[in-house]
């Protein structure tokens, strides 16, 4: 970045010490910043006809006023003011709310133009904007920003104009020339000029275009510079291990594997035996069999002299991996550590002592794992399970624990090519794309909350055929905000409608050891009935479960509707997912419909992605997902398509690496944090 846009916003004539604190409450400080604070939308004020506005719609008009304004006053420092203009041909009321200073200004026979909502059977527009004055073709189209407290939208836009006109000529073009002939793309300061003070919808579409590609090309230049630089040989560790041996420890499990899992293993095998870092991601559907998976990687691992880390979100899923991982590894002379929050002070000596010296070759834990105290003797192989709920920092932190381990990213949450383009575009993707044999569909239901009384009549039945169920709520007690069921309102109903069953609550608030007996409970069949909140929703295992209903289902995104439906449907009996839910809107009738028909993971996080956006399906602090200032990786997934193929050949061109004009391109890949060397 040039020196002359690093500058703290105060050098901008107009802009002082007390301004540039409140621009820095969101996050500008610098003049690129506020070239770069794009608009999230924008106000379109296009003079329209009356006659051709729709009933309830948002429109601007043009009239001559013909009446003194009437101002009725009521409550504290409310008002009701209505003036009557002349639009076309058509005498309509204007209505403005708490606006009783503007009196004075509207005077018979002035121009007037407002903006509001246009009812077409009063004849009256309820405004939310006005102007003294019929609007200049420049200004119709009118930014609007995020902003704090202390910012006004105005203040916005007269500080970025500030910045445009001082620098705006002097942004550095990062784009070859060839690229925006291409493409047919305005330069870089045109489209600066344009995103925030468009001259009509065509310069404006543009210019988005153009920055929408920018920022998906440097970006996809940098995934693509980190994946040659963590694929250069010799910075990983070569594990030599016996394939006969592995072979013999698969042939040792309590069952078959399936030939996904069987390929998969192979895949990763390849890897950690290879000179290169292993940096991949394995996908696989609720249910199919990552953990074993997980537990072959890391018996390879145990049999090159180097140890493993398999960190999970939550205490539930470590507990059960650790347990796992015992069935599994029965047979081995492998010592297996589990380490928690939870765990007591002088068993967490213990096994950090023994993790130390090389004793414990295999830890599973939480972010527990993390602590600078936890200190491994030789680290070979990072599994991650979940991994888009830890932060990225969590992540390194795990990793710099060892000597560039081999790292293994494991998810159920279906990616779509779409994000997984964009997130995980430095990584090798496996796909575990079969479920273990024997397993039936499971069938979903949704049904309006008047159904529940049969509902529960059908879950009595399963019961008393030996099954169980689980009932999720979306909270754990009543919250004013929100007409939601919640966990414990709903433990008691069920407590009274089901007398002789018995019935656990599992929560997150619940102390851990509580937490351990209550899932214990139920996973030795002792509860008939399971309800809790969405902490069941990754890596709890009963097979017995085969009935999953679910309160308010709409309020969950379809990506967790499907996680939290594959905690049945795991062993051998018929199970049925029940969708509770009464959607006002279609798009909430539309989930519910989709979850019906399809137990396609990956369309489904397509579907979800389509409705909801990636940062509601993933969590935008939590998921690692790259924080574009413009682009969106969903509804721009051409432009990010193109950019990253793009990027693949810029990198792999000698040209790149020495053409003066690329040298901008250049700079920007050194921006991944790793070392950046002239090819």
């Amino acid at each position: 970045m040039d020196a002359q846009f690093s500058q703290p916003v105060t050098q901008l004539k107009g802009i002082g010490e007390e301004t540039a604190k409140q621009l820095q409450s969101i996050g500008i400080k610098t003049i690129d910043d506020l070239l770069h604070h794009f608009p999230y939308r924008y106000e379109h004020f296009e003079v329209r006809k009356i006659t051709d506005i729709a009933h309830g719609e948002n429109a601007t008009v043009t009239g001559t006023i013909q009446t003194e304004p009437f101002v009725r006053y009521y409550g504290k420092k409310k008002s009701r003011m209505t003036v009557r203009v002349m639009v076309d041909t058509v005498l309509i009321t204007a209505v403005f709310f708490n606006r009783a200073f503007l009196r004075k200004q509207l005077r018979r026979g002035e121009t007037i133009t407002i903006t509001g909502k246009w009812d077409q059977y009063k004849l009256s527009m309820t405004v939310n904007e006005v102007q003294m004055k019929r609007p200049s073709k420049s200004n119709t189209i009118q930014p609007v920003y995020a902003r704090g407290k202390q910012v006004t939208v105005k203040q916005l836009r007269r500080y970025i104009r500030l910045a445009i006109d001082a620098v705006g000529e002097k942004v550095i073009e990062v784009l070859p020339e060839a690229y925006l002939k291409r493409y047919k793309l305005p330069k870089k300061h045109i489209a600066l000029r344009e995103i925030h003070f468009p001259s009509s919808k065509e310069s404006l579409k543009h210019a988005r275009r153009r920055l929408v590609y920018e920022e998906f090309l440097l970006y996809q230049l940098r995934m693509e510079w980190f994946k040659r630089y963590i694929r250069r040989p010799n910075i990983g560790r070569s594990h030599q291990f016996s394939y006969e041996a592995v072979a013999r420890f698969i042939e040792r499990l309590p069952f078959s594997l399936t030939k996904a899992q069987h390929r998969v293993i192979q895949e990763i095998l390849r890897d950690i035996s290879s000179n290169r870092k292993m940096n991949r991601l394995l996908q696989g559907d609720v249910g199919s069999g990552k953990t074993v998976v997980a537990a072959v990687v890391m018996y390879a691992v145990s049999l090159a002299k180097a140890q493993s880390a398999l960190m999970v979100p939550t205490e539930i899923l470590a507990e059960q991996h650790y347990h796992a991982l015992q069935t599994f590894f029965k047979e081995e002379k492998i010592e297996i550590a589990l380490l928690t929050g939870s765990t007591s002070p002088k068993e967490r000596k213990e096994w950090k002592e023994k993790m130390e010296k090389g004793e414990v070759m295999i830890v599973v834990g939480t972010h527990a794992l993390i602590q600078d105290d936890v200190i491994f003797n030789q680290l070979g192989l990072v599994i991650t399970d979940e991994q888009h709920r830890f932060g990225v920092e969590q992540r390194r932190s795990l990793h710099a624990k060892g000597n560039d381990p081999d790292v293994l990213f494991m998810t159920a949450t279906p990616i779509p090519r779409t994000l997984a383009i964009s997130v995980f575009g430095d990584m090798d993707v496996s796909l575990l794309d079969e479920l273990p044999a024997g397993r039936k569909p499971i069938q979903t239901y949704w049904v309006k909350p008047g159904l529940l009384e049969r509902v529960l009549v059908f879950i009595e039945k399963e019961i008393q055929k030996g099954r169980q169920a689980y009932v999720i709520c979306p909270l754990i007690e009543e919250s004013e905000v929100l007409d939601v069921q919640n966990a414990i309102d709903v433990h008691t109903q069920l407590q009274t409608h089901f007398p002789h069953f018995r019935i656990g609550l599992l929560h997150g608030q619940l102390p851990s050891k509580e937490k351990e007996q209550v899932m214990q409970s139920f996973s030795k069949g002792e509860t008939h009935i399971l309800v809790s909140t969405t902490v069941v929703e990754v890596g709890v295992n009963v097979p017995n479960a085969s009935v999953m209903l679910i309160y308010d289902a709409d309020r969950f995104g379809l990506a967790q509707l499907h996680q939290l439906r594959g905690r049945v449907g795991r062993g051998e009996h018929q199970s049925y997912c029940i969708l509770i839910a009464d959607p006002k809107g279609e798009t909430g009738i539309e989930r519910m419909r989709i979850m019906e028909e399809t137990e396609d993971g990956f369309l489904l996080a397509e579907k979800d992605l389509e409705l909801r956006g990636p940062g509601d399906v993933f969590g935008k602090k939590q998921s690692g997902l790259p924080e574009f200032r413009i682009a969106d990786v969903v509804h721009d997934h051409r432009a990010l398509e193109t950019a990253r193929k793009d990027a693949s050949q810029l990198i792999n061109n000698d040209v790149f690496w020495k053409s003066e004009e690329l040298i901008h391109l250049r700079r920007h890949v050194q921006k991944t944090g790793v070392l950046f060397h002239e090819k």
